[in-house]
């Protein structure tokens, strides 16, 4: 199987474009108490690569407790969306 390209007019609006125009593909997920997320780096080799949320410490982070590892602190960007 060979892959081939397809030539794209990009002077042509598309309908992608237009609902994409201005758009910021910033992760908007609400998090609740109790929940299960993916780490992206777990804490220790040891340690398993999910972590349930306990509290919301601040806008961006939260106290989480990981299997294997114990209490941690993350930031919303130390685990998947």
């Amino acid at each position: 199987m060979s892959l081939s390209t397809v030539p794209v007019n990009t002077t042509v609006p598309t309908r992608v474009n237009e609902i994409t125009t201005g758009w910021n593909p910033a992760c908007h997920i609400t998090y609740n108490r109790d929940s299960w997320v993916k780490l992206l780096n777990p804490p220790s080799e040891y340690a398993a690569d999910e972590a349930k949320l306990l509290c919301q410490e601040s806008d961006t982070t939260w106290i989480a407790w990981v299997p294997g590892y114990g209490e941690v602190t993350l930031e919303e960007t130390d685990f998947y969306c």
